[in-house]
């Protein structure tokens, strides 16, 4: 709305109360560059749950905290990237993202000595690994949080809000319920590859590991189940990278393990998400599917089912 001002000498001077017509078209630019970034990230997590559980994991993050770490963030980042493209919303959406990027931010500082290196694509056309590229990329991103609320419309609406975030947070727990009954009581392959030949894995109990032979993790994993007492148990190693470490490997951690090249035939049939990733099979049937193999686990799950003693 235009302003009249007096000056002397009875001059006239319009102000206007809108912010300039730039600083909206970047308020728009900014909002909508951070609204399809944050969505398909976020509807990324909340598609994949367990699968998210795995990787935020493997960032550090505790095992028991990590499905509720990557349903916090994936409907932090859906319900960000839906008020930021409301203008009534707007500032909403880029304080929320903002804190979520400032919190990327602080946590991967604190881990860099670590994590130096490690994956974290959260945006499935993009690939990002932690590094200086990294923190650049999310300070472009704090910048247009700022630009995308700084000059938005004064916040209102509660009620939208709050519709917004529970309509997105019940769709996050349904995808989990979904995930976590699919791969129950699936049925295995009835055999898979061993040195050329079919190898039957349809009667007994089997327990399929997932590993990558120059994933340290994996290494830990498998030195350790190397100590388990298996019994009729047999292991069967699938690797799901560099399978011409796969022997090598099963040498150095000690683990009793035959190996079948039936990896692109197994993981969609088995729920594969990352490695290590490990899957109990009795007479064809999945029993358990494991992604854990710190504190606990995976003995105690193991030994629940009578696949160790």
């Amino acid at each position: 709305m235009p302003v009249w001002h007096s000056r002397r000498g009875g001059t006239l001077l319009m102000e206007s109360l809108e912010p300039a017509s730039w600083k909206v078209r970047l308020s728009w630019m900014s909002a909508g560059t951070l609204a399809i970034l944050f969505l398909v990230s976020g509807i990324w997590k909340i598609a994949d749950p367990l699968g998210w559980a795995i990787r935020t994991s493997e960032l550090r993050v505790p095992h028991s905290a990590s499905l509720a770490a990557a349903l916090v963030v994936g409907i932090a980042e859906t319900v960000g990237a839906v008020w930021i493209l409301v203008p009534r919303l707007r500032r909403w959406g880029s304080i929320l993202l903002g804190l979520l990027l400032a919190a990327f931010v602080v946590y991967f500082a604190a881990n860099y000595s670590v994590l130096r290196g490690a994956d974290c694509s959260c945006f499935p056309w993009i690939k990002r690994a932690v590094g200086p590229g990294f923190f650049i990329g999310d300070v472009l991103m704090l910048l247009l949080a700022a630009a995308a609320g700084l000059w938005s419309p004064r916040p209102f609406g509660k009620r939208p809000a709050a519709v917004i975030l529970a309509t997105v947070t019940v769709f996050a727990l349904v995808s989990w319920g979904v995930e976590a009954q699919e791969f129950k009581g699936v049925r295995a392959p009835d055999s898979v590859m061993v040195n050329g030949q079919p190898f039957a894995i349809n009667h007994g109990k089997f327990f399929v590991f997932f590993f990558n032979p120059e994933c340290t993790h994996c290494y830990d994993a498998a030195k350790h189940m190397s100590r388990f007492s298996w019994g009729d148990t047999v292991v069967v190693a699938v690797p799901v990278e560099q399978a011409q470490f796969a022997d090598g490997f099963l040498e150095e951690t000690g683990l009793k393990a035959v190996v079948t090249s039936d990896f692109q035939r197994l993981k969609s049939r088995l729920g594969y998400t990352a490695y290590p990733f490990g899957v109990a099979i009795e007479n064809g049937v999945e029993k358990a599917s494991l992604s854990n193999f710190e504190n606990a686990e995976p003995d105690s799950t193991l030994r629940r089912l009578a696949f160790v003693h």
